[in-house]
């Protein structure tokens, strides 16, 4: 029986994996190790001219259910909200064109909405997609829809879209994981374009119609991690930040876990582990229990970037007219995407009215170079770019804040489900979750979690 459970990692995957342990079993003795100073991972506030604001992740998919549920459970479904109208836009050839409606990741379902953003040759391509036979096996999304709906497509449609989900390359990306609509089309032989539609119609009709697509806390997602400690805490859960996991070991049926500095080294035992760490660290502590999972895990790609966050004095100026944009990477823009947060977010506009906040992200798998820059230069840098896609007139920001993710995204590539097979495999007693698994998005983490806990309370 199952007395005692460490939790290595303390980002969502991990608080949700404690979380789920809680709710199982109550006199399940849960201890939460995280290796850096605060928890929350990628889920993080910090100060911007005297307002604590979302410097990682800012939402969740609310068209699935996991998150809404955590908010439900631990009582802050009343703190739940919702973008406004505004949309969102794509740059492509130097300007700004709104996002075309009733797209799957980019892959139109009315290839005349796109008229302008592409050019007529490249809409009359679009529109006369070439359907191949089945296809077997993984394939990538970009040298899918290339084949399919033409270079154009990829580039300026499906790159910024997946860009904005894994920071990473559409012509690597496993369409099999990121867009398993389209990767059912394609080893089915079916237009992408009737994929398209189906979804438009289902969004539409179906039983999400009308519903927003994206949810946050008043206050700011970052203040989830928040809730998540004062109830785990509550609930009895060991919390111990700038505890470093250093090696697992099995220990007859149960697992050691040494901790601590180098110079003071703590083995504990628990009679099972969640493994909520990324790849790397969790490669390192696998490689004794578990050696080709371990494999997997090390050879697995991340991608790193940068959240560059500006404060302007007063309301929003009217050239914030919409949500944010999308940058391509066809265009001479070191920023890839912006996020005009006061506007996108009612709840901060009412809360700070005296300020307006907008946010540009840097960065993609691959292309650290552009991050290799002090604080200031990507600032400056940011601000450039946005004074090129808005116009001069965008005022100086009075304050500024730069969050570095290095690392902070797993890259999806083509085979990826395959290559991680072994970590499936693991010892009874040793479960991994996290965004390097099923998924990268907050639900995901969170379902991540909560398998994870499942599994090693009740094995088998």
């Amino acid at each position: 029986m199952v007395r005692s459970v460490a939790v290595i990692g303390g980002g969502i995957s991990g608080l949700a994996a404690a979380w789920e342990l809680c709710r199982i079993d109550g006199d399940v003795t849960v201890t939460v190790l995280e290796g850096s100073d605060r928890l929350g991972g990628k889920l993080r506030l910090e100060d911007v001219g005297g307002v604590r604001i979302d410097v990682g992740a800012e939402s969740v998919l609310a068209r699935r259910p996991e998150a809404l549920a955590l908010f439900d459970e631990l009582g802050v479904d009343d703190l739940v909200t919702h973008p406004g109208p505004a949309g969102a836009s794509i740059v492509s050839r130097g300007r700004r064109w709104a996002m075309p409606r009733g797209t799957l990741m980019g892959v139109p379902s009315d290839p005349s909405s796109v008229r302008g953003l592409l050019t007529d040759e490249e809409v009359d391509r679009l529109a006369h997609e070439i359907v191949t036979g089945p296809v077997t096996g993984d394939l990538s999304v970009g040298d899918l829809v290339d084949a399919r709906l033409g270079a154009a497509v990829t580039d300026r449609l499906v790159e910024p879209l997946l860009a904005g989900v894994y920071a990473g390359h559409s012509r690597e990306i496993s369409a099999e994981l990121a867009v398993p609509a389209l990767a059912a089309a394609a080893h089915d032989g079916r237009p992408l374009l009737d994929v398209a539609r189906a979804a438009a119609v289902a969004a539409a009709s179906g039983p999400q119609a009308g519903r927003p697509v994206f949810a946050t806390l008043t206050g700011g997602l970052g203040t989830l991690p928040e809730v998540l400690e004062r109830r785990l805490l509550a609930a009895g859960v060991q919390i111990r930040t700038s505890a470093m996991a250093r090696t697992l070991r099995r220990d007859g049926a149960g697992w050691v876990v040494s901790t601590g500095p180098t110079t003071a080294v703590v083995d504990e035992r628990f009679d099972a582990v969640v493994l909520a760490a990324p790849a790397a660290p969790a490669s390192r502590l696998l490689r004794d229990v578990a050696p080709a999972a371990a494999a997997a895990l090390g050879a697995l790609e991340y991608a790193s970037m940068a959240i560059v966050t500006l404060a302007l004095d007063g309301p929003a100026p009217a050239v914030l007219d919409g949500s944010g944009f999308l940058v391509p990477p066809t265009e001479a823009l070191t920023i890839k995407a912006s996020t005009f947060s006061t506007v996108k977010w009612p709840w901060l506009a009412a809360a700070h009215a005296d300020r307006t906040f907008l946010r540009a992200s840097v960065g993609r798998h691959r292309e650290e170079a552009g991050l290799q820059r002090p604080d200031d230069d990507l600032v400056d840098v940011a601000l450039a770019d946005l004074r090129t896609v808005l116009g001069p007139g965008l005022p100086d920001p009075v304050a500024t804040h730069v969050q570095r993710w290095g690392g902070g995204l797993p890259q999806y590539a083509v085979g990826h489900r395959a290559r991680l097979a072994p970590t499936r495999l693991l010892p009874e007693g040793l479960a991994l979750c996290g965004a390097a698994y099923d998924g990268v998005g907050i639900p995901a983490c969170i379902a991540s979690g909560r398998s994870a806990a499942r599994a090693v309370v009740t094995p088998g």
